[in-house]
């Protein structure tokens, strides 16, 4: 069987994978929005519904993006393979990882002018790039810097980024760019901070006030949060697009290395090949690469070398336990047989 999935983004292969599964009969859906344990699905062809999980769901939780199959029920019944998923740690933890979004084909890092900060475009590219989701930038509130597309071209140089623009999504500037990198059918997703335009942006695109907005604080100009939950959004393009409240902290739960790869890539031309860039002599890294760029890479490493301890000493806590209440269980068996005897 062949679903008809336009309008709701590319999956080729969802009667495959549904075939796979025990139960074939599943419909295939898309996820569109999560509702206090209720999730807003769109089957191929048909009106988005709310559907519960089922209790014994196989698979993660359903988040924003997911394909899942749809039980006679009308229950989320499976959590099909996620293709480019955007997904954080939870703060303070080493152990625990949220999924914000999923089948993400493109993730646009949303940065307000007239002072864009580097260290969290560069956090938010990793995050992409953990999940192996191409990023570009966009840089909102053009019109509060008269250097804007000058600005966006040289921050997306800077930190590795293919592209950056500047877009005005009130006065229509920068739009048409944007929708031309907007693929119709390609899931698109928004990551930025509260205040940054997101849902400016998305009410620009779809040519409607949709997303509920604020206007700006008077005394320093910044934007207000308004987006509460994420939302998959098609466009009057074809393109999909997923807006989601503000990050007010990322802290990556798998490697983002990628989002440095040029740093990857002059390591090799170092004299020494464990050189840490630091003091070493011959270090192709240190000589090309800003020392603002350097420090965010070796904060990263450190990151992920204070994650991969704890989760190891998790792991290693989890089987000492299980060992524990094996050697319980074994003793008071051993207890009961010499009462029996």
């Amino acid at each position: 069987m062949k679903f008809d999935t336009a309008g709701l983004g590319r999956r080729d292969d969802l009667a495959t994978e549904l075939a796979a599964t025990d139960e074939p009969d599943l419909i295939p859906a898309r996820v569109l929005a999560q509702h206090r344990g209720l999730w807003l699905v769109s089957p191929p062809g048909e009106e988005p519904k709310l559907a519960p999980a089922r209790g014994r769901l196989r698979g993660a939780s359903p988040v924003t993006g997911d394909w899942v199959g749809v039980d006679e029920g009308g229950a989320i019944a499976r959590v099909l393979e996620r293709r480019g998923a955007l997904v954080r740690r939870v703060a303070d933890s080493a152990t625990e990882s949220q999924v914000l979004a999923a089948n993400v084909e493109l993730a646009m890092i949303v940065e307000p002018l007239p002072d864009p900060s580097p260290q969290r475009i560069e956090r938010l590219a990793a995050l992409a790039a953990a999940g192996g989701v191409p990023a570009l930038l966009l840089l909102t509130k053009a019109d509060l810097d008269p250097e804007a597309h000058l600005t966006a071209a040289r921050l997306a140089r800077q930190l590795g980024l293919a592209e950056g623009m500047a877009l005005s999504a009130p006065a229509g500037e920068g739009l048409h760019s944007l929708s031309q990198v907007l693929k119709p059918e390609s899931t698109g997703a928004l990551l930025g901070p509260s205040g940054a335009g997101k849902s400016t942006l998305v009410n620009a695109l779809l040519g409607t006030e949709r997303q509920a907005t604020q206007p700006v604080r008077a005394s320093d100009g910044s934007g207000r949060h308004t987006t509460v939950t994420r939302e998959l959004i098609p466009l009057p393009s074809g393109a999909l697009l997923i807006d989601m409240p503000g990050l007010r902290k990322v802290a990556l739960w798998t490697d983002g290395e990628e989002a440095f790869a040029e740093i990857e890539e002059l390591a090799s031309q170092c004299r020494f090949a464990d050189c840490q860039h630091e003091s070493e002599p011959g270090c192709a890294v240190r000589e090309q690469v800003d020392p603002e760029r350097l420090r965010a890479w070796r904060k990263l490493q450190r990151e992920e070398v204070w994650v991969r301890d704890r989760q190891a000493a998790s792991r290693d806590r989890e089987r000492s336990g299980r060992g524990a209440s094996r050697r319980i269980k074994e003793d008071r068996e051993a207890k009961g047989g010499g009462e029996q005897r």
